[in-house]
């Protein structure tokens, strides 16, 4: 069983991100579940996808991961990735944005988080459990792609390239055309590339 966790805020795209994680599942023949925890996602609130795979070809029942089982984070923003480390299993990856979006309550403070602390003691964390913490410097990637409409394909492709699954970037691109409009698909393949590249 393959467990892999997507975590965001509202407009983020982490539906879509669990989509096609799900698209490439079945186009193996492995039985997949997805589900949705959404708060106010439309007001940028926060929002986990959960995406649960039958990769060893047994069938999947349930579509919550326990915590303490993913094998793989997808992190979006490096609040919603603390919020959700608990689901993280020992040995596990987590793959995170290391670009802040304040939530309405730091944005009112006098005193806004600051992502570099958050990402730093995720690392700790994560790394004296065992596992491997990726923080990838999605601004950058952002810049060279025009903008911020892909940063969920962009991240998704990283974390595919980093976290030694059965899922594969290859298997991602492939789930490009059944899930995303017709007229995004180049542009969702060339933010592939220019993840793998950088």
């Amino acid at each position: 069983m393959l467990n892999i966790l997507l975590a965001g805020v509202g407009g983020q795209g982490t539906v879509l991100a669990a989509k096609l994680l799900a698209q490439a599942a079945e186009a193996k023949g492995w039985q997949v579940r997805t589900a949705e925890t959404i708060g106010m996602a439309q007001r940028g609130g926060n929002v986990v996808s959960h995406v649960r795979m039958g990769d060893e070809g047994e069938p999947v029942y349930a579509p919550l991961i326990a915590r303490g089982t993913a094998d793989l984070i997808v992190a979006f923003e490096p609040a919603e990735a603390a919020r959700v480390l608990g689901y993280l299993k020992p040995g596990g990856t987590m793959v995170c944005a290391s670009t802040a979006i304040q939530p309405v309550s730091a944005a009112l403070s006098s005193t806004p988080y600051v992502a570099s602390e958050v990402l730093q003691n995720l690392a700790g964390e994560i790394e004296q459990a065992g596992g491997a913490f990726f923080a990838v410097d999605d601004a950058s990637l952002v810049e060279k792609a025009g903008g911020r409409k892909s940063l969920n394909v962009m991240l998704l492709a990283c974390a595919l390239a980093e976290g030694g699954l059965a899922v594969t970037v290859d298997d991602l691109r492939r789930a490009i055309p059944a899930c995303v409009k017709e007229r995004f698909v180049d542009m969702n393949l060339r933010a592939i590339d220019l993840s793998i590249a950088r």
